[in-house]
């Protein structure tokens, strides 16, 4: 059983939320059992957004700091805030320019998702160019951007240019 504990963070309408659920989804879908928790703060005024996600055998929905696998961030400055989150084995995927992230103690991926998802025209999509990254080196996360996909098809199968647009942005994030 694959036991794994993240952070996810961000600023309020950048789709934490989504990507939480997306990610919980797939867990489900593949047989694993799923904790989550957010804290939404400030979110409608651009306030920090956290979620935790915890996929296997766990009691409690919180990720204690120290614990954490791994930490994603849509925002480079949420790097700072939630490291203590991280297990000294921990990493970080984070939406930033690859020298705005200073980090000594954990292997830090980045990708500039901002500058994708305009160039894209859906400046919404950074959240799935995150996990997209996220899942580019194998084995990182639970499940697999197949995986994701098949949630992704499922969840939006009544949008179609939205599913279209949605998997153009997870591809990208996964070819960086």
């Amino acid at each position: 059983m694959i036991n794994q504990q993240l952070i996810i963070s961000g600023v309020g309408g950048q789709g934490i939320l989504f990507i939480t659920r997306l990610l919980a989804e797939t867990a489900i879908a593949a047989g694993m059992p799923v904790l989550t928790s957010e804290t939404h703060g400030m979110a409608q005024r651009g306030g920090i957004v956290v979620s935790h996600l915890k996929v296997g055998e766990f009691t409690s929905p919180l990720v204690r700091p120290g614990q954490a696998d791994g930490l994603l961030t849509l925002k480079a400055e949420t790097v700072a805030l939630h490291r203590h989150f991280l297990k000294p084995t921990g990493w970080i995927v984070a939406n930033s320019v690859a020298t705005a992230v200073a980090e000594a103690e954990h292997p830090v991926a980045t990708v500039d998702a901002d500058t994708i998802a305009l160039a894209m025209d859906n400046p919404q999509a950074v959240n799935l160019i995150v996990i997209g990254r996220a899942l580019s080196v194998p084995g990182r996360l639970f499940c697999t951007p197949d995986a994701v996909e098949a949630t992704l098809r499922r969840k939006l199968a009544a949008r179609p240019a939205l599913l279209e647009g949605s998997l153009t942005a997870f591809r990208a994030g996964l070819g960086q």
